[in-house]
């Protein structure tokens, strides 16, 4: 990534200054393809045109991105951060149960960067809209003094019967969940463990060994589009979901509240990947704390009836972690040796 930002001499590359923010705006959205119908008007006007769909609510979330707080350009590639910030936005709709629709970008970026720069953040972007099919509809570019700032707003919908909040839990549901938890965590720890031998010795090359898979649930993370319509094929829609971007142990804290319950949790049942264990153990780091407390995950954290358990019991893409409690029973995970604890609402801390 480094061989973009601006460096003096000759490289070949151009500073943002030098075409301005409108040159940069129109270089940068050229190439954007609409891809939903009810997407009237995009980049262009003073704001985006889109056709309401009959029979359907709107969701609408934003996310934000700090350089130096949520994202290290020495080791994050510009391409895999375009799209992993489309992934961050539209996680948030599909945790509605809605199918995302559109995307706004805001860019608030410093002159270390050029305009080859913003050029391969926004590949990204566009590899994202088009692997999900939603349509980058607008937003905004302007300077900073603090490096890069990014920002999405992602809109989606869906029918009002099938959108699904956090208020829904009721005791004696099941707790589920999509996929699996810890890796990206894991991920991350080990992009900044090769960071750090490389700062001590730039000779090093970084060595990811056999942990492909935690890099790219780093990197390049994805949205769980997919389980609406696991949901359908086993005949059921959650009562209440969240989507996993601050931890188990955040995000199901988060749902109880919500929902005014209780829960209990099985050490046992957490999913967590061998590269996770393997690498956790190398750093003396407990995996079931890579999983309630890492974040970044992007699965699907719901409750089901427990009369439904039958039709997705060894499912692949789904998990049963425990059932939903009365709230003064509070929030317990049960540990491997069948002791209980009290769930900590630790979340990761950027």
């Amino acid at each position: 990534m480094s061989s973009l930002l601006k460096k003096e001499g000759g490289d070949g590359l151009t500073p943002i200054g030098q075409i301005g923010v409108a040159a940069l705006i129109e270089r940068i959205t050229t190439n954007v393809v609409h891809r939903q119908t009810s997407t009237r008007q995009g980049v262009g006007d003073d704001a985006a045109r889109i056709q309401s769909i009959p029979g359907e609510e709107w969701v609408v979330s934003t996310d934000l991105m700090v350089e130096g707080v949520h994202f290290d350009t020495t080791y994050f590639p510009l391409r895999h951060l375009g799209y992993k910030l489309v992934v961050a936005g539209i996680s948030d709709v599909v945790a509605m149960n809605a199918v995302p629709r559109q995307i706004l970008l805001g860019l608030a970026i410093s002159a270390k960067y050029t305009v080859e720069a913003v050029e391969e953040l926004y590949k990204g972007v566009h590899a994202a809209c088009a692997d999900y099919g939603v349509d980058l509809v607008g937003g905004d570019v302007t300077s900073s003094t603090g490096g890069l700032t990014l920002s999405v707003t992602a809109i989606g919908s869906a029918p009002a019967d099938r959108l699904v909040g956090r208020t829904g839990a009721r005791k004696g549901e099941l707790i589920c969940v999509s996929g699996d938890l810890g890796a990206a965590f894991m991920g991350l720890n080990l992009l900044e463990r090769e960071k750090r031998i490389y700062r001590e010795d730039p000779g090093i090359q970084p060595d990811f060994g056999a942990y492909e898979y935690l890099l790219q649930r780093q990197i390049r993370p994805a949205a769980r589009t997919d389980m609406s319509s696991i949901f359908d094929t086993i005949g059921c829609i959650p009562t209440s979901l969240i989507d996993l971007s601050s931890g188990l142990g955040h995000d199901i804290a988060a749902l109880c509240r919500a929902s005014g319950v209780g829960c209990r949790l099985y050490e046992d049942r957490i999913p967590i990947d061998p590269q996770v264990r393997e690498l956790a153990t190398q750093f003396q780091i407990d995996p079931t704390l890579c999983a309630l407390s890492g974040g970044e995950d992007y699965e699907l954290l719901f409750t089901l009836p427990s009369s439904l358990s039958d039709k997705f019991e060894g499912h692949p893409d789904i998990c049963m972690l425990g059932y939903i409690t009365d709230a003064e029973d509070g929030q317990i995970l049960v540990s491997h040796s069948g002791q209980e604890h009290e769930l900590h609402r630790r979340m990761y801390t950027h």
